[in-house]
């Protein structure tokens, strides 16, 4: 691993509560209902973490927790709109690793590192890789094998440009020493659907949430 607690790994998906700084908790904390901006669509691993964390968190603070969904750019929307938040504890993040690589890639509004407050580190997964079926190759050994035999023809879906799964793949084009092309999604089960693209890198959950499904993918190595 890259690092234990700031990256976790290029390789592993990390879900980090984050907010932007504020000044000391005030007893009337919180006053009004909290928003809980999560960078990608409805639906996917993050959202229903975030959505069970936001039951007990409730209870908790006794006050409701909004979930906002602010997909695109690599959850750099979503950064931008919890940077630009009033810092006074009522607007909260839920991250990955995605969003500490967007910021040594590109140019932000906002700073990683200073702008906002870590809280809690949620949950951390191991990325795994995967391939649709008709990829002819039943171990990471024969996958790459193949990949280096169909290059030119390969292509591999990710969820964001300079995301830990295009992270993954890179790492895995230079171990094979041969590059194909990479195609972005909103969401990372996108990248499946229908078989559009030959292989990704994704979490256990996204593997078992395509089980028993048309273009459920079959897994060729348990840790990228």
């Amino acid at each position: 691993m890259i690092s234990t607690r700031i990256l976790l790994s290029a390789m592993a998906a990390a879900s980090v509560c984050l907010s932007a700084p504020q000044p000391a908790a005030s007893q009337s904390f919180p006053s009004h209902p909290i928003s809980l901006i999560v960078p990608y669509a409805a639906g996917g691993g993050i959202d229903a973490l975030a959505r069970l964390l936001i039951e007990t968190l409730a209870a908790s603070l006794g006050q409701p927790i909004i979930v906002e969904n602010v997909a695109g750019a690599g959850g750099t929307i979503a950064m931008g709109r919890l940077a630009r938040a009033k810092p006074d504890g009522h607007t909260l993040g839920i991250g990955t690793v995605d969003q500490i690589t967007n910021g040594a890639i590109y140019q932000l509004p906002y700073d990683v590192v200073n702008d906002f407050e870590p809280i809690i580190l949620l949950a951390s997964s191991p990325y795994l890789i995967v391939s649709k079926n008709a990829v002819p190759a039943k171990n990471l050994a024969e996958l790459i094998t193949w990949l280096k035999a169909n290059k030119e023809r390969v292509s591999e879906g990710h969820n964001g440009v300079g995301g830990g799964q295009h992270l993954c793949g890179i790492n895995l084009q230079k171990s094979v020493g041969a590059q194909w092309p990479f195609v972005p999604y909103r969401r990372s089960g996108a990248a499946g659907l229908g078989g559009r693209t030959d292989r990704r890198a994704v979490s256990p959950g996204r593997v078992w949430a395509g089980a028993g499904t048309q273009w459920t993918d079959q897994t060729l190595c348990g840790n990228c």
